[in-house]
């Protein structure tokens, strides 16, 4: 047994393996055990220590939540911070064209339906207009270069006269008057512009105010049936006039629903009125809004324009322009044309249409010569106010007579009191422009004045503006 431990104790410096030898008696054949498990630790020979050292790496716990051996940090992502900065760099160049762009050219995106704005317009604004300005919706540039139509058709404006007819119902009124009321569309590079317009004639004449289709050069028109299906055409342009705002278009078709047109004239205040037409866009179309009329042959100031309208409470806005005002009759008695606004104030219910009256003479002209002819003037200031002569009959007391027009070379004076015009005897203002817009340049007019208890006769010769 002694002999066993010696050949332990010589095999401890093979800690892998421990042999085993048993020594039978000398005769016998010696048997070798070979036992190559690896020893436990504790039978191991522990080598000494080196002191302790707590910051030693094989001192150091191992583990992911050990503070004193936290994960290892990942690698720098370059490309991801490359590209989240380009696309903040990019995002602001959006950002600051779209400030730039709304400056320019107002909310209104190429292709799309809203209007924009003049950017210089308030600089354009009269003095005494300094907080109040005129929605027209014209561009900068106000050149129109739409393909035009032959003039000289066959197509005429026609009015009529609203009396025996009923009075109709808000949804009658719609009903009669909306299969006549279209979208009126104008492009040009980066401005897009829509507009109402009414159909007059069967085979294709529109009316529109002529800044829906300022500074444009194509135009098209939505036609929306019965069924409330839209058809686009292309339109032409017959003939158009800035200073009146109209302009009438021609698109290739035939059998439209011609709207009815009445007398404007025949409006007193008070009276009910309705307007149609697309507010804000397309999206909106055909929108009907109500009021009365809150004055009628209203002189208004516009960018230097006297312009002579019908003011109404019917809502107005942005894409009404050049839409139909229809009386309680379902008979269109004006084209919307401006609203007041203000930056400063809230102001509401201050429309205004160009009377259907005024109109009559104005489209008829632009289709037959595809602008306005010479209006005639009886050169003349006129006190409004009617005054009743000594033998009861009433007059209007020419107050100015200017040098070289009808009224001077038909040997009138100031201080006159014009009594008869053109045949007919007069008794108030209103009528006067009445007559007036009738005649033309070269027409011969018989007048009557009294002048110092006396009644004259004279002839005027009508002449140019």
């Amino acid at each position: 047994m002694e002999e066993f431990w010696r050949e332990l104790d010589r095999s401890a410096d093979q800690p892998d393996e421990v042999v085993l030898t048993y020594r039978q008696p000398d005769a016998a054949d010696p048997v070798t055990l070979r036992y190559e498990r690896p020893l436990p630790d504790c039978m191991r020979p522990q080598p000494e220590e080196p002191p302790a050292d707590l910051f030693a790496p094989s001192r150091i716990p191992s583990g992911a939540n050990n503070p004193l051996n936290p994960p290892e940090r990942p690698k720098a992502r370059w490309g991801v911070r490359i590209y989240v900065v380009l696309s903040l760099l990019v995002i602001l160049a959006c950002l600051g064209t779209g400030v730039w762009y709304v400056s320019q050219y107002g909310w209104t995106l190429p292709g799309s339906s809203a209007p924009s704005r003049r950017p210089d317009y308030q600089d354009e604004l009269p003095p005494w207009e300094e907080f109040y300005h005129w929605d027209t919706e014209e561009p900068e540039d106000t050149t129109i270069t739409i393909p035009s139509y032959p003039t000289g058709g066959d197509a005429r404006l026609a009015l009529s006269s609203a009396e025996g007819l009923p009075a109709l119902s808000l949804k009658e009124v719609y009903d009669q008057v909306t299969p006549s009321v279209v979208a009126v569309l104008g492009w040009q590079k980066l401005y897009g512009s829509v507009g109402t317009g009414v159909i007059f004639s069967e085979d294709g004449y529109i009316l529109t105010n002529c800044h829906v289709i300022a500074g444009c050069s194509t135009c098209s028109v939505w036609v929306t049936d019965a069924n409330g299906i839209d058809e686009e055409y292309e339109a032409r342009v017959v003939g158009y006039d800035e200073d009146a705002d109209l302009a009438v278009l021609k698109i290739n078709a035939k059998g439209l629903p011609a709207a009815e047109f009445g007398i404007s004239d025949d409006l007193q205040v008070g009276d009910p009125v309705y307007a149609i037409g697309n507010p804000l866009g397309v999206e909106l179309r055909n929108t009907l809004t109500n009021g009365i009329v809150s004055a009628i042959n209203r002189d208004v100031d516009v960018d230097g324009v006297t312009m002579t309208l019908i003011q109404t409470t019917a809502a107005l806005n942005s894409g009404n322009s050049g839409g139909p005002l229809i009386n309680q009759y379902g008979q269109v008695i004006g084209i919307n044309t401006i609203k007041m606004m203000s930056e400063y104030d809230t102001i509401e219910g201050l429309g205004f249409a160009i009377p259907s009256s005024l109109a009559l003479r104005w489209v008829n002209e632009l289709i037959e010569f595809g602008e306005l002819q010479p209006q005639p003037v009886l050169g003349v200031t006129v006190n409004r106010i009617p005054e009743t002569l000594p033998d009861g009959r009433t007059g209007l007391r020419l107050e100015e007579i200017t040098p070289g027009l009808s009224a001077d070379r038909a040997g009138l004076h100031a201080g006159d009191y014009l009594t008869g015009f053109c045949g007919q005897e007069i008794v108030n203002f209103q009528q006067l422009l009445n007559l007036r817009r009738d005649l033309r340049v070269g027409d011969e007019v018989p007048v009557q004045v009294w002048r110092n208890g006396a009644y004259l006769e004279f002839t005027m010769i009508m002449m140019a503006e």
